[in-house]
């Protein structure tokens, strides 16, 4: 983190923002604001070069074809990576998930390579969508509780040796792999398929990304009152519907 504000960098608004992603880069903002830290933030549309001295990097959804162009436009530009080898935090939710991994399938039906970020690979499933409300638990290490959102992706992401699931799924499809996996970590780099978006049905996900960036246990308490309750209401429905 620099010495003057957290800055907060949301990568290219243009291409993926699909799902209501945008909430997550103005849920962290405000929970870092409600600590009483000052925040920059910046957002990086496709034709600008992504900054490497960003603290936490959001990336959210988006369909096939501006998939394809944001990955491209991503490989071309070592923004992101040079701030990874920094010890920035990236959080990417669906499109921009598979899109940290080795490789993923395009809107043309063909093998895409990936950043290489996290150690996944996206195949595209036969048949059904994964759409809907999703309930996972999260990796224990991370320390946030239960995870509320939803999911609507035909990929099938299947992790390497190099990551842990993020979550295992109680309801939904997560990963699409049939072993109950949602999402991948490694260090620093988070990827999964829930929107919602994520961070404002799961605010204790946004402060861990806080946390990492100002390399702290904890940071004062906020008023959670909305955010539980949308949280309960949430993961009861889902519960019932499954």
């Amino acid at each position: 983190m620099t010495d003057s504000a957290l800055r907060l960098v949301w990568i290219y608004p243009d291409l993926l923002s699909t799902y209501g992603d945008r909430g997550n880069v103005l849920v962290v903002e405000r929970r870092a604001k409600q600590r009483g830290l000052q925040v920059e933030r910046i957002d990086v549309r496709s034709d600008q070069a992504v900054p490497t001295s960003g603290d936490i990097y959001l990336i959210g959804g988006g369909e096939d074809r501006p998939q394809r162009l944001a990955g491209e436009r991503l490989r071309q530009d070592p923004g992101l990576g040079r701030a990874v080898e920094n010890g920035a935090i990236v959080f990417a939710v669906c499109a921009g998930y598979q899109i940290l991994g080795h490789e993923f399938i395009d809107d043309r039906g063909e093998r895409t390579a990936g950043l290489g970020l996290l150690d996944v690979w996206s195949t595209r499933g036969e048949g059904k969508r994964n759409v809907g409300d999703i309930v996972a638990e999260p990796d224990p290490r991370l320390g946030v509780p239960t995870l509320t959102g939803f999911e609507n992706h035909q990929g099938i992401t299947h992790l390497g040796q190099g990551v842990s699931p993020l979550a295992q799924v109680s309801v939904g499809g997560g990963n699409g792999t049939g072993d109950g996996t949602e999402g991948a970590w490694r260090d620093t780099v988070f990827g999964t398929y829930l929107h919602g978006p994520i961070m404002a049905r799961n605010p204790l996900v946004a402060d861990l990304l806080i946390k990492l960036a100002l390399d702290v246990s904890a940071l004062p308490p906020a008023d959670n009152t909305w955010y539980d309750a949308l949280r309960a209401e949430r993961i009861a429905a889902a519960q019932a519907t499954a």
